[in-house]
């Protein structure tokens, strides 16, 4: 398999912006949350269950980016692609479904 390096930067820049703006706007509605918190008691749990929800859809995000920006480096050093235990080429059906796949099959399984 051969990667194009070029095409491999481009898709992971691409969902890195996307991760970017998606971490935003969740921080944005956690610090100006569209529903104020009322004198409902079943309200004020279903805000605060929100929150938690958002609060943990933030953290997977960040941590996606983080996934997205070491794949960047792995494509500047021109290790993209190879699975970090065996050095052999990640199947490319792997990274077109996880772009920031670090192994192969045989070794994520």
């Amino acid at each position: 398999m051969s990667i194009d390096p070029t095409a491999a930067k481009q898709n992971l820049l691409k969902l890195k912006a996307e991760y970017e703006e998606r971490i935003d706007k969740i921080e944005d509605h956690i610090q100006n949350p569209q529903d104020d918190l009322n004198e409902h008691w079943d309200d004020q749990a279903i805000s605060y269950r929100q929150n938690d929800m958002r609060k943990n859809l933030l953290g997977e995000a960040r941590q996606s980016l983080i996934y997205v920006e070491n794949a960047l480096s792995r494509v500047e050093n021109e290790t993209y692609g190879e699975c970090e235990v065996c050095a052999e080429p990640i199947e490319e059906k792997r990274l077109e479904a996880l772009p920031y796949a670090t192994l192969c099959m045989e070794h994520a399984e």
